[in-house]
């Protein structure tokens, strides 16, 4: 049995790779290593069996706790991030505590016990695209953040290649698109307008709403990395994307359509500074050396989907719901 410790699994990408994992590799033990901050929930692995998935609530940052998870592994996959781009622009410290030092804590750690390590990571750390361009991120676009956050996770992936070169680290990175589906913390964008539809509140829109993300659906990043943690070449990015660009103008639109709504039933509010305008990921490296495939290719079914689940569970969501809205009134959003 593999033994895999995935850190942040109770938040939202990392709780839907330990489900993953689960369904399409019975002989792995799962340990979740993570912090529960405000956007990890032990509700996100309910109903796990307690045989294959284990808990350990810690900081990635902290030393000891680390290594004691690590040193029984086989592999880790470090999801542990903070992630929100309004957050990092509101208090940069969280960020560079968690998105740096916990990596470099990771990385030792590895280093010491000889364990395989896969970083996620972003595509934002590439910056932006302009709207009109044909252009897409590759693995060999030159980075370019624009946010604390997008900037620490820059630094946490040269890091990564730092400790490959320089100590012969087991590890490779994935840069993913814009993650959706279930489990989602309702601070994000596409959650977030759900929940203001099914709370009877209309949905917001940053500025015109023409910036565009590359959207895929979660359980199609955990297919990708559990082939590039089986199968990837060690030292390499791969660029995880499904081809799913769409403007938030149009996701909104979609979102309104899907739920029996006025399409147009939606307020524009103050863009978020610094807003990056387009995203895309062109993910041939990964199709092609791998033979990965996304399963889900059609935005409007995978949107509908995620729909349905947040009508279905309302009581994840509704607790936190008031707060996370009181947060973006006071900043005009």
């Amino acid at each position: 049995m593999t033994e895999l410790v995935v850190t942040g699994g109770a938040g939202f990408i990392g709780s839907n790779f330990v489900r993953h994992v689960v369904r399409v590799r019975p002989q792995w033990h799962v340990t979740v290593l993570d912090k529960l901050t405000y956007a990890g929930n032990l509700a996100n692995l309910a109903g796990l069996p307690e045989d294959r998935v284990a808990f350990v609530r810690g900081d990635v940052a902290d030393a000891d706790v680390v290594d004691g998870v690590v040193g029984a592994a086989d592999a880790v996959v470090h999801f542990a991030a903070e992630s929100h781009n309004d957050n990092s622009l509101r208090d940069p410290r969280p960020f560079v505590d968690t998105n740096l030092v916990g990596t470099f804590t990771l990385l030792e750690a590895v280093r010491r016990h000889g364990v395989r390590f896969h970083h996620i990571s972003t595509d934002e750390v590439y910056g932006d695209l302009a709207l009109d361009a044909p252009a897409r991120f590759t693995e060999h676009t030159p980075y370019n953040p624009s946010s604390p956050y997008s900037s620490t996770k820059a630094g946490s992936d040269l890091l990564v290649r730092a400790w490959v070169r320089s100590f012969n680290v087991q590890a490779t990175i994935s840069n993913c698109s814009n993650n959706y589906g279930p489990y989602q913390y309702v601070e994000k964008f596409i959650p977030r307008q759900i929940t203001n539809v099914l709370s009877g509140i209309r949905p917001k829109l940053y500025g015109a709403g023409l910036n565009v993300r590359d959207w895929i659906h979660t359980e199609d990043h955990s297919s990708a990395v559990v082939e590039i943690l089986e199968h990837g070449r060690i030292g390499q990015t791969y660029l995880i994307g499904a081809d799913g660009e769409q403007n938030n103008l149009t996701v909104v639109r979609m979102i309104l359509e899907l739920m029996g709504r006025d399409p147009d039933d939606f307020e524009h509010v103050n863009d978020r500074p610094g807003h990056d305008r387009r995203y895309a990921i062109d993910s041939t490296k990964l199709q092609e050396e791998l033979g990965w495939q996304p399963r889900y290719t059609n935005f409007r079914e995978g949107l509908k989907a995620t729909i349905d689940w947040y009508t279905a569970h309302r009581d994840w969501w509704e607790p936190v719901k008031a707060q996370v809205e009181a947060t973006y009134a006071k900043a005009g959003q």
